[in-house]
């Protein structure tokens, strides 16, 4: 159970873990999403209904969302595939692919309503039993000098690649609490695992080879024997 909370925990700080830009756009999407999401049980309402409130609320036009949405009916299903496809892509060093995602399982949902988000999991589960299965032959591999597909190594990717695609909407609600509970949360002193090093002195400097070959050693004076 531990080890449990501290994977979600980790996943937790590697969804915000992003340059500026894209948690920005993050935050943006999730909110996005999190409301098409939200108002599925009380009309139904397609992704560009959800972004026509506030507009229409901000005094601009919306015209150009209705004829948005008129011009994806019936053109834009295919692009459930696509963002299950891009939800397997995602890992902890490519989270932009996740937001890539949605935005494609949104548009799709203007053809096929919420059910683009069936069939972008049902797509994602189905490129995860290919590589699972292509997987099989590398379960005793050993990666020396050669690319392997390692079942272990898909499960983790695998379950890292949903955790993040799946936390999307739930980031831009993450990211209010923590700014409003910020200032009241006492954290705990940090933990220096690592002793100090001495001025001028990097802490790479023992891994240094040393003439005679040895790493760490400093080569002693006067260590060669004379003749006799």
């Amino acid at each position: 159970m531990k080890e449990h909370r501290r994977e979600l925990v980790r996943l937790s700080r590697l969804a915000v873990d992003r340059p500026r830009w894209q948690l920005v756009l993050a935050a943006l999407v999730s909110a996005w999403s999190l409301a098409w999401v939200a108002g599925q049980p009380f009309g139904a309402p397609g992704p560009l209904d959800v972004l026509a409130r506030p507009v229409a609320w901000a005094g601009l036009p919306t015209g150009w969302l209705d004829a948005a949405s008129a011009w994806c009916q019936g053109r834009t299903g295919w692009l459930a595939v696509a963002g299950g496809l891009l939800w397997a892509m995602t890992s902890a060093r490519q989270q932009v692919s996740a937001l890539g995602g949605w935005l494609a399982v949104m548009c799709a949902a203007e053809s096929v309503g919420y059910g683009a988000v069936h069939r972008a999991l049902l797509t994602f589960a189905v490129f995860l039993v290919v590589v699972g299965l292509a997987s099989i032959p590398g379960r005793r591999a050993f990666v020396v000098d050669r690319i392997a597909i390692i079942p272990k190594d898909v499960a983790r990717a695998a379950a890292t690649a949903l955790a993040l695609s799946a936390v999307v909407p739930l980031i831009a609600p993450g990211l209010l609490i923590t700014g409003l509970l910020k200032p009241y949360v006492t954290r705990p002193p940090r933990s220096r695992s690592e002793p100090k090093e001495p001025p001028g002195k990097s802490r790479f400097d023992h891994a240094l080879p040393t003439p005679r070959g040895e790493v760490g050693a400093p080569a002693a004076a006067g260590s060669r024997r004379s003749p006799g």
